[in-house]
């Protein structure tokens, strides 16, 4: 365990201009955390009794633009996450009237100050490094409980959750990123005050609901969401799927059935896009339901349904519109129909005007994480297989003399001729030979070869045909092992 030189010079260049230092927070928990699921700090913040204009004439490249005493000094650092290390005096805070941020803010004399005011026991620990020395000041257990994984509130939890009610959510977040359990006391405190979360915006929730779902463990942080009653602030409309029963093709209700989705994308690491296309793709069958019993419900349109929810989701949490519009088209489109007697190559191609080129590969991945929701064995069946390979057909170009950088009317211009077979002799020739070498298919070098070509009879270009027809079998033979097709 070594701090980074970047951090040890900060260290050390406060500590002899006379003052303490130590890295503290976050990157203290994950330095000491082994096999971290973090990876490692993803950034350096160091705590001091030096006051702000100390620590600016200590480092003279810095920035200092905010009413908390903090001080971004630029180390020069190649490494993004510590090319800007930002050194805060210790302090103690007001009261938070606001349950988001302080109403004043007091620098103080002690540490132990400073990290009593700190969210949750594991990152108010403080480390310092000084000649291959370490030092840890751990006033509330954090290493103990880093070591039991557990998530604990300092001191009163009532307390650090009325000062910031986003700390209710940051418990699930680290929670479920740490792969860790929430304290008996902090978790009753956060479900006693979870209508404080009304005070935050948007924005911050969004953002900690995204790090929930880009874990490995998202399906447990949805689960904690709702077991601590923090979904119902965050999306009400997911709730909507609890308790209600599908029909014969589904042994889990709505709610099961779409976290068990997000189980199999995040299980599988796919992206944040599909994670919360699965976990929405069925968001509408409640308000789509008709029939009251397993063996007759139905749910038609729910995806059109479904799609217009999303969107109000989207809206509401403010994700950037092209993420939003993607997870709305995952949504409505996750119905395509895929009976390998009855899929055309035309429908598939309109599949792809709808939902997009670019969204296809995902839009198969909700198809994957719906069967596998649903309690089926397999994620891709053979039909499903057959549809990626009418995709992937579909989507490329055939081989033809369209791939070439002259036509038709380059060849009759050049030879100075009408139109009549030997055109297209030429054109299927110089086709064959950029097949054996694509760098020929230059207009250059294919103008010249166009008047070579013209020098030879109408049966030695026909030889052409044959390496061409070959090309295409090939080609279609590795698409159909591709796919085991």
């Amino acid at each position: 365990m070594r701090l980074p030189k970047e951090v040890q010079f900060i260290l050390s260049t406060l500590k002899e201009g006379g003052f303490e230092a130590y890295a503290v927070g976050g990157c203290v928990r994950d330095l000491l955390l082994e096999n971290s699921p973090t990876d490692g700090p993803k950034d350096w913040d160091v705590t001091t009794n030096a006051p702000p204009e100390k620590i600016q004439e200590l480092f003279p490249e810095h920035v200092y633009e905010n009413t908390f005493g903090t001080v971004a000094v630029k180390t020069g650092s190649e490494d993004p996450s510590l090319a800007l290390i930002e050194i805060t005096p210790y302090r103690i805070e007001g009261k938070y009237t606001d349950k988001r941020h302080p109403d004043n803010v007091k620098f103080a004399d002690k540490l132990e100050d400073d990290l009593s005011r700190r969210d949750f026991t594991v990152n108010a620990l403080a480390l310092s490094e000084i000649e291959g020395t370490t030092t840890i000041i751990d006033p509330f257990d954090g290493q103990k409980d880093l070591k039991n994984k557990i998530i604990r509130a300092v001191g009163n939890a009532e307390q650090r959750f009325e000062e910031d009610a986003l700390r209710l959510l940051r418990a699930v977040r680290f929670a479920t990123v740490l792969g860790f359990e929430i304290e008996s006391e902090t978790k009753s405190a956060i479900v006693k005050n979870t209508e404080w979360l009304r005070a935050i915006s948007k924005e911050r929730i969004r953002d900690e609901f995204i790090k929930i779902i880009e874990s490995d463990h998202a399906y447990e942080g949805v689960l904690l969401l709702e077991e601590t009653g923090l979904m119902k602030y965050i999306l009400p409309e997911l709730r909507e799927g609890i308790g209600i029963d599908q029909n014969l093709h589904h042994i889990y209700t709505v709610w099961e059935h779409c976290t068990r989705a997000l189980k199999y994308t995040a299980e599988k690491d796919y992206s944040l896009a599909v994670r919360l296309g699965a976990l929405f793709h069925d968001i509408g069958k409640p308000r789509s339901k008709r029939g009251e019993t397993h063996e007759n419900s139905t749910f038609y349109g729910h995806e059109v349904i479904g799609a217009r929810m999303v969107a109000e989701i989207m809206n509401r949490l403010k994700f950037p519109k092209e993420i939003g519009d993607k997870i709305v088209k995952l949504v409505r489109y996750h119905m395509f129909y895929y009976n390998v007697d009855e899929v055309t190559e035309s429908s598939v191609r309109r599949l792809l005007v709808n939902v997009g080129q670019e969204n296809v590969e995902d839009l198969s991945k909700i198809r994957e994480a719906d069967r596998i929701g649903s309690g089926r064995p397999k994620a891709i069946p053979y039909k499903l297989r057959h549809l990626k390979y009418i995709i992937d057909k579909v989507s490329h170009d055939p081989i033809s003399v369209k791939m070439l950088k002259v036509n038709g009317e380059d060849v009759m211009k050049e030879l100075a001729s009408g139109p009549g077979p030997k055109v297209g002799l030429v054109l299927n020739c110089l086709l064959a030979e950029v097949l054996d070498d694509p760098s020929h298919n230059t207009k250059e070098y294919l103008m010249k070869r166009i008047h070579e070509l013209d020098k030879q009879s109408a049966e030695e270009l026909k030889k052409a045909l044959e390496k061409i027809e070959k090309a295409q079998e090939e080609e279609e033979k590795e698409r159909a092992k591709k796919y085991y097709v």
